[in-house]
């Protein structure tokens, strides 16, 4: 059995070497001891520790290549295991090399793998979807999340921030109550209330603020994507805030912020450029016209679109001025109205005898009892505001100055001349005719005079060049036509209360006796607005045509005034007879040039006629009945000087033999009324 060495000590200290001294075990001991004590006092241990090379865990450690893109679009780090001799003379290179990694880690964590574009949007979209559910199940206990949406909205990747647009909008559509949230006074945050009020007011709050970015983000983004020269990403982003300021409009128009709502539409529209978005800011404004019921809101959009025409020295797009015939004031509002002021019906003696009434009924109340019924009126009053409830003479109050608005805006564009926008200016006094003050007769229908005047003498081939894009703007025998029916319309919408009024349209009924001829050789007698039709190659280039409002072709405009002249709707029996035997033999004179359509027309409106002033038409189809001497003039510029009984209705024979089955049956009708009526 082999012996096992002796375990080696260590000496701490080396024996002395000083010649002359004690070598007594004893004496070496005490000398011994005082060295080391000695020593050990000047030993730095920790530094000793801090110094020495650690032992790491080489094998955990990797070394690191540049990252990679794969097939499917994503940045992966590709990592390589430090092999044995690596590892070797890494060991070797002590605290330095220490310093070395740390710096290979801080590159590790620079160059980590960025999240792909694609896989952004599906994360956006899952977190998008998980706060629109939480705001939706219960919003009060997740307001922090209106700010989350905000947030998300301020994404660098323009499709999440799309889609948090379009989150936000789904989001308030559904959160936001059916009142108009008001801010709290100093009273009101000073108040001891409960804890559920408490609670539903800083819902209010954060709602309203949230909200107000909201508005105010997709106000920045309309007002970026109108600027020239804009980039794709731009003008996407501008579109769908439009298209979220048009459903705010439509679904919440009662909520707080509805005027910065407006003003991204009107701004939209006070543009040149006529495209989707324009279209979509347009309907939603007559939308939010014919769903209005407390008139605030109208009289808001009215008004921005006023400023904003008349700071564009009215060079709009003429759709935008047809707006204003959808206002639900058209047909529920009864007084009327100017620019100035509006006249509502008189009832004097009814009010005295209401205010004697009350100052009759009027009892003594002591203080305490004023006091109670103040309080209860108080009451009384923040109830309806809560119940967003709008009485009938606020309307009307509403719907009045709205209706001051649009006078001041047609009056304008009258006294401006502008050429655009003529037509739509007389289609809209046609339409409210019924609530135009009477005060602003004259001065209306000597407008309508010159216009019909300048149109007269407007020949679009003796104009200069420059003149000639302003002139080809306008349809002379369409503005001529809608002035003639705007004059009559006015008449006609005043009910009873023209019987003071004195007021001469043959002015009106001459210039359309005059141009019946004309108006029958027309080529576009039966094209509207919305025709699809080449134009003439000789004719001198015209503008693109705008969908407008009026899309009635000129033969139903013609009829129309037609209709105003020959059988008005009061005093039918009053036309004279020379007027109505002059139109007749007119109007079947020209039938002979109208095409298919607009010829069945005419002879179904002079039936019509025929039905009302038979006797006073039936000697032109009677040689042996004429009453008239002379000759027939028909281009005879006074309708009475025409001496239309010294003709016959000699066309009818002609008419009789029309290749259309319709004409030939109308002239039976026509003259079938004429026989009844002998």
């Amino acid at each position: 059995m082999a012996q096992i060495p002796a375990t080696k000590r260590r000496r701490l200290s080396p024996p002395s070497a000083s010649k002359g001294k004690d070598t007594s075990p004893s004496a070496l001991e005490s000398d011994s001891n005082d060295d080391y004590l000695v020593r050990a006092s000047r030993w730095d241990l920790e530094q000793d520790y801090e110094q020495r090379p650690r032992k790491l865990r080489k094998q955990e450690k990797e070394n690191t290549r540049l990252p990679i893109k794969t097939s499917e679009g994503r940045i992966e780090q590709l990592v390589v295991p430090i092999t044995a001799g690596a590892e070797e003379a890494e060991s070797d290179s002590g605290f330095s090399e220490e310093e070395e990694d740390d710096e290979g880690v801080e590159e590790e964590h620079d160059t980590e793998p960025k999240v792909s574009p694609q896989r952004q949007i599906i994360e956006a979209k899952e977190e998008l979807a998980r706060i629109a559910g939480l705001l939706n199940e219960d919003p009060e206990e997740n307001t922090p999340l209106f700010r989350s949406l905000a947030q998300l909205a301020s994404s660098g990747n323009i499709t999440v921030k799309k889609l948090a647009l379009a989150t936000q909008l789904a989001v308030y559509k559904d959160v936001i109550p059916g009142y108009r949230i008001r801010p709290l006074s100093e009273n009101d945050t000073t108040t001891k209330v409960s804890k559920e009020v408490r609670r539903l007011r800083s819902f209010e709050q954060s709602l309203v603020a949230g909200y107000q970015n909201y508005i105010g983000e997709l106000a920045r983004l309309a007002k970026a994507g109108r600027e020239n020269a804009v980039g794709m990403d731009a003008a996407s982003l501008s579109s769908v805030a439009i298209s979220c300021a048009c459903g705010l409009l439509v679904a919440v128009p009662h909520f707080n912020f509805r005027g910065e709502v407006l003003e991204i539409l009107v701004g939209k529209l006070s543009g040149k450029k006529v495209d989707d978005d324009f279209a979509k800011c347009r309907e939603t404004l007559e939308t939010a016209f014919r769903n209005d019921e407390d008139g605030t809101p109208s009289l808001e959009a009215v008004a921005l679109l006023m400023k904003m025409m008349k700071a564009r020295h009215y060079r709009i797009d003429e759709s935008v001025l047809n707006t204003f015939l959808h206002l639900r004031l058209l047909s529920e509002f009864s007084s009327k109205g100017s620019q100035n002021s509006i006249d509502r019906p008189d009832d004097s003696s009814s009010n005295v005898q209401g205010k004697k009434k009350l100052k009759e009924k009027k009892q003594f109340r002591t203080k305490a009892q004023r006091k109670t019924e103040k309080e209860r009126k108080a009451v009384e009053k923040e109830f309806k505001e809560a119940d967003a409830t709008v009485s009938h003479e606020e309307r009307d109050r509403m719907q009045a100055e709205t209706l001051k608005l649009v006078f001041v805006t047609y009056f304008r564009i009258l006294k401006a001349r502008t050429p655009h926008l003529m037509g739509a200016v007389l289609e809209g006094l046609a339409k409210y005719a019924h609530l135009i003050n009477q005060d602003f007769f004259g001065d209306l229908l000597e407008t309508l005079k010159d216009l019909i005047g300048h149109a007269e003498s407007t020949d679009p081939t003796e104009l200069d060049p420059d003149e000639t894009d302003e002139a080809t703007q306008r349809n002379a025998v369409r503005e001529s036509l809608l002035c003639i029916a705007t004059a009559f319309a006015l008449l006609d919408g005043q009910d009873n209360s023209t019987t003071g009024l004195n007021l001469d349209l043959n002015f009106f009924t001459t210039h359309l006796y005059r141009t019946l001829h004309s108006l029958s050789l027309n080529p576009d007698l039966e094209l509207s607005a919305k025709s699809l039709h080449l134009q003439d190659p000789n004719s001198p280039p015209q503008p693109p045509k705008n969908t407008k409002v009026n899309i009635a072709t000129t033969t139903i405009l013609l009829l129309r005034s037609l209709s105003y002249i020959l059988l008005p709707p009061r005093n039918t029996r009053a036309v004279p007879p020379v007027r109505v035997a002059a139109f007749t033999k007119q109007l079947v004179t020209t039938s002979l040039q109208l095409p298919e359509k607009s010829c069945v027309a005419m002879l179904a409106l002079l039936a019509k006629v025929a039905k009302s002033h038979g006797r006073k038409m039936a000697g032109l189809w009677n040689t042996e009945e004429r009453r008239g001497d002379g000759v027939f003039d028909p281009l005879r510029a006074e309708v009475e000087g025409s001496n239309p009984y010294a003709s016959t209705v000699w066309e009818g024979e002609i008419l009789r033999k029309h290749y259309c089955p319709g004409v030939r049956e109308g002239v039976k009708e026509l003259e079938g009324v004429i026989k009844g009526v002998n």
